[in-house]
C-alpha cells in the first residue's frame, strides 16, 4: 500500500517563505512525474507546478520566479519552496505522484497554508 504525507504548511506573513514536502512510502518502485496542485477559482484542483523523472520543471504563471519545485529520488520525496507569499497564495497544497511501477496516480492528503498579518 503507497502513502503520500505532506508536512509543512502553516501559517506566514506576506513576504515569507514556506517548505512543503510531500513523501511517498510503500511499495512504489518507480516514479515519473511529481506535481503540486491547489484550488483555484472554478477549479477544485489547478496544477501549480511539475518535476519530471528527468528534473524538468513546469510552473503556473501565478508562481513563476515565487516557488521551486525539487525532488530528492532516493527519497521518493518532492518538494515545493515557496517564497514572496502572498495572501492569495493561501489555499490547500495537495501533492500528486504518477508511478509507473505500479501504474498509478497517487495524492496527498493536503497540507494547509495561510498568508496574513
Amino acid at each position: 500500500q503507497v502513502q503520500l504525507v505532506e508536512s509543512g504548511g502553516g501559517l506566514v506573513q506576506p513576504g515569507g517563505s514556506l517548505r512543503l514536502s510531500c513523501a511517498a512510502s510503500g511499495s512504489i518502485f518507480r516514479i515519473n512525474a511529481m506535481r503540486w496542485f491547489r484550488p483555484a477559482p472554478g477549479k477544485r484542483r489547478a496544477l501549480v507546478e511539475t518535476i519530471t523523472s528527468g528534473g524538468s520543471t513546469s510552473y503556473a504563471d501565478s508562481v513563476k520566479g515565487r516557488f521551486t519545485i525539487t525532488r530528492d529520488n532516493a527519497k521518493n520525496t518532492v518538494y515545493l519552496q515557496m517564497n514572496s507569499l502572498k495572501p492569495e497564495d493561501k489555499a490547500d497544497y495537495y501533492c500528486n505522484i504518477d508511478s509507473t511501477a505500479p501504474p498509478y496516480t497517487f495524492w496527498g492528503q493536503g497540507t494547509q497554508v495561510t498568508v496574513s498579518s
